[in-house]
């Protein structure tokens, strides 16, 4: 399950609303924190990707793939949905062991070949290609 406070952008969603951030709101007040856009995602191909900087090694890593997200009667709240991951216990592991923020870059297309190509040969990145 992948969800934020949101705003992902409109053409994410299934359905959509503007409401309060659920997670801000219940210590600011709802009142301070209307704006975020609420909805389930649709059904669609997904490339995901996040890329950190290393301070003790003075680079930069990212991890990136492709999935899939599902149609799956959930509620919650955020932008939310269900993403197939292939193998994904490998990728949780890689992400915990190198130490990966958990928020993601994520557009509804299959580009993870290309945008691979992008980071490690121009840009000279450490990408691991999670397949």
């Amino acid at each position: 399950m992948v969800f934020h406070c949101s705003n992902l952008p409109k053409s994410f969603f299934e359905t959509i609303k503007m409401d309060f951030n659920e997670i801000i709101g219940s210590s600011l007040g709802k009142a301070t924190c209307y704006g975020t856009v609420v909805g389930k995602i649709k059904p669609a191909p997904a490339t995901y990707c996040r890329v950190s900087t290393r301070d003790r090694t003075g680079d930069i890593a990212a991890y990136l793939g492709e999935g899939r997200f599902v149609d799956c009667e959930i509620h919650s709240f955020g932008g939310y949905g269900i993403m197939e991951i292939p193998n994904m216990q490998a990728l949780m592991r890689r992400i915990c062991k190198q130490g990966f923020e958990h928020h993601v870059a994520v557009n509804l297309s299959q580009k993870a070949v290309a945008i691979n190509e992008a980071l490690s040969t121009y840009m000279g990145w450490n990408v691991y290609s999670h397949a």
